[in-house]
C-alpha cells in the first residue's frame, strides 16, 4: 500500500473537539511533527477533515 507523510502545521487550540481527536488519532503529539501513514480510505478521510491544520508532504 502507498504511504503518505503528513506534517501538523497549525495548532488545535480553539478547534472543535472532533478535530482535536482526529489529529490525535493520526498520531500527532506536537506541532511540526511528521508522521507516515498508509493511504487507506480511512486515513485519507481523516486528512480531508483536518486539511486546514496539516500539510501533506510530497516526496
Amino acid at each position: 500500500m502507498e504511504t503518505i507523510k503528513i506534517k501538523q502545521v497549525r495548532s488545535t487550540i480553539k478547534s472543535p473537539a472532533d478535530q482535536k481527536a482526529t489529529i490525535k488519532a493520526l498520531g500527532f503529539r506536537k506541532l511540526n511533527q511528521v508522521v507516515e501513514k498508509e493511504a487507506t480510505p480511512q486515513i485519507l478521510g481523516m486528512v480531508r477533515k483536518v486539511n486546514h491544520l496539516i500539510q501533506v508532504i510530497s516526496e
